[in-house]
């Protein structure tokens, strides 16, 4: 059963995420690692895991199936996702692939190198609208090719 895991610290599309699950009746699994306010949604999973670095990624990892959905803008999660044949997508609507994400690998780790040798600043530019619209749209799609495909 396809389900919607949501790495929820910092995500800017939750809302459009929940959009997008109530059209289908997804599960969802909205992963913090602080309490979240709920609409007492009976089909929302609302988790807090203990502080930890990855203590939320490690919640998504261990529970994840194939076919399963992961919203998280963390590199790292996608790619530990992907290794479980489910779906990747940022917050953007870029998903991540088995073709990009060695890619996206090397330029968060020469990001991060950059940004400790001062060479850049740390600077994320801030969520669009239509960040908000390719996020939707690319949820939608990941959607519908899963349910076509079982």
């Amino acid at each position: 059963m396809l389900e919607l895991y949501i790495d929820a610290d910092a995500c800017p599309v939750k809302d459009e995420a929940l959009k997008v699950a109530r059209r289908h009746g997804l599960k969802v699994h909205m992963v913090s690692n602080m309490y979240m306010r709920g609409d007492g949604d009976p089909a929302i999973n609302r988790v807090v895991v203990p502080e930890g670095a990855d203590a939320a990624d490690d919640w998504i990892v261990a529970r994840i199936d194939v076919g399963d959905i992961v919203v998280t803008q963390d590199i790292a999660l996608a790619s530990r996702c992907l290794e479980k044949s489910a779906e990747a997508i940022g917050p953007t609507g870029k998903p991540f692939t088995g073709d990009n994400i060695g890619m996206a690998l090397a330029m968060r780790d020469l990001s991060a190198h950059l940004r400790e040798t001062g060479a850049i600043k740390g600077n994320n530019p801030s969520h669009t609208k239509k960040d908000r619209s390719r996020f939707l749209e690319a949820l939608e799609q990941t959607v519908q090719k899963i349910r076509r495909s079982t």
